[in-house]
């Protein structure tokens, strides 16, 4: 009988975010395809103190909803431009939290999914205090500075770009990285082929939380008639209403899918859909194969991932003051413009060296000890 071997993921915070979609998508690979593996999910914050956890929270939802220009400063300044770390007196009371769950929990690899996690494991093995391997699974198209990089065994990166700058600014070994882009739940099934807009069905996602400027587009929809627009509410049951209120043959509101495979299929109804640059719903719809058109971006992490996403041509930046019909037209009716989108989707996806769920699971083995042969790159 074989050993049972114990795996830790470390999102942050407790409010829905991509962090634990990642987390739940590998630790669902887990559960299907293993039988000597355990897993455990844990929120640092909360471990610590589940009212600091709440705090936190709510203190993040407010200052993005009501100043996001004072975040979008205090993000570039403590993650994103110096490469140092301010962290002072709550830098040693978390790491010593860290110690004490990585102790208490006993794990055989631990897998990351936020940076702050990742950094207090990076600081506690350079001083000898934890042994136990770590795989860092990136969230976003870029690594900010919270991440910790060198002490970290293993790489899961969003791109063959970020690849290059890990490269160039570390000293990680090469075999210890693997393009896998943002891991999304298999749920999420890939589509092999591009369509070509016929049924011109759009959707339209702002977000499960409803944070994100775009109301200015709703306004358009009540004009429009050449597309057909699902638009996701998420739990805005204010905006369900409204949009429900309008009896709009050709804006149809949908309120907050819990399901993957409700997404998938919703995701398999539409040409192309209008969202947020953030870092799964963007990889769900390259998985998809569609078109993506982005209404607005939180500050921060996704003022960073709309520039490369723009830098890549896999995205088309929307402008508030033009008509969104007027833009979806201008790009999906045209044919140069689709090549040159759904040549830049095909060129990202040459990038993977592992994306299927058994590659990522080959990887994990590997870590923990097992005798698996897997494609990595010396």
């Amino acid at each position: 009988m074989k050993q049972l071997k114990k795996v830790l993921f470390l999102p942050l915070l407790k409010m829905p975010s991509g962090h634990h979609q990642v987390a739940e998508a590998l630790m669902d690979i887990l559960e299907k395809r293993t039988t000597n593996i355990c897993y455990k999910k844990i929120d640092l914050l909360s471990y610590t103190n589940e009212l600091l956890e709440k705090v936190v929270t709510g203190t993040y939802l407010k200052w993005i909803r009501y100043a996001p220009e004072t975040y979008n400063m205090a993000y570039k300044h403590l993650f994103y431009e110096p490469p140092v770390h301010s962290f002072k007196w709550y830098h040693h009371v978390f790491a010593k939290k860290m110690e004490h769950l990585v102790k208490e929990e006993n794990p055989d690899l631990i897998i990351c999914t936020h940076g702050f996690p990742s950094y207090l494991l990076s600081q506690l093995k350079a001083k000898g205090k934890c042994n136990v391997p770590v795989i860092n699974v990136y969230t976003d198209f870029f690594i900010n500075n919270l991440w910790g990089k060198e002490e970290i065994d293993f790489h899961f990166l969003p791109s063959e770009e970020v690849k290059k700058g890990l490269l160039a600014q570390s000293e990680i070994p090469l075999q210890n990285m693997m393009v896998t882009g943002i891991p999304v739940h298999e749920e999420i099934t890939k589509t092999r082929n591009f369509k070509h807009p016929g049924n011109r069905n759009i959707l339209i996602a702002g977000g499960s939380s409803g944070l994100g400027n775009i109301m200015d587009f709703y306004n358009d929809l009540k004009d429009a008639r050449h597309f057909h627009y699902f638009v996701l509410c998420g739990k805005n049951q204010k905006l369900y209403e409204e949009i429900n209120g309008w009896k709009l043959q050709h804006v149809t509101p949908i309120s907050y899918i819990s399901s993957r495979a409700e997404m998938n299929e919703l995701y398999e109804q539409v040409d192309a859909i209008v969202t947020k640059p953030g870092g799964i719903t963007v990889s769900e719809a390259l998985r998809k194969n569609l078109p993506i058109f982005v209404h607005s971006a939180l500050p921060g992490q996704e003022e960073v991932n709309l520039r490369y996403l723009t830098e890549r041509k896999l995205v088309q930046e929307l402008k508030a003051d033009q008509s969104l019909e007027v833009q979806l037209q201008a790009v999906l009716q045209d044919a140069d413009k689709m090549n040159t989108l759904y040549n830049a989707i095909t060129a990202y996806h040459k990038e993977m060296e592992a994306q299927t769920p058994e590659e990522l699971l080959a990887v994990v083995n590997w870590i923990l000890g097992e005798k698996q042969t897997i494609g990595l790159h010396a």
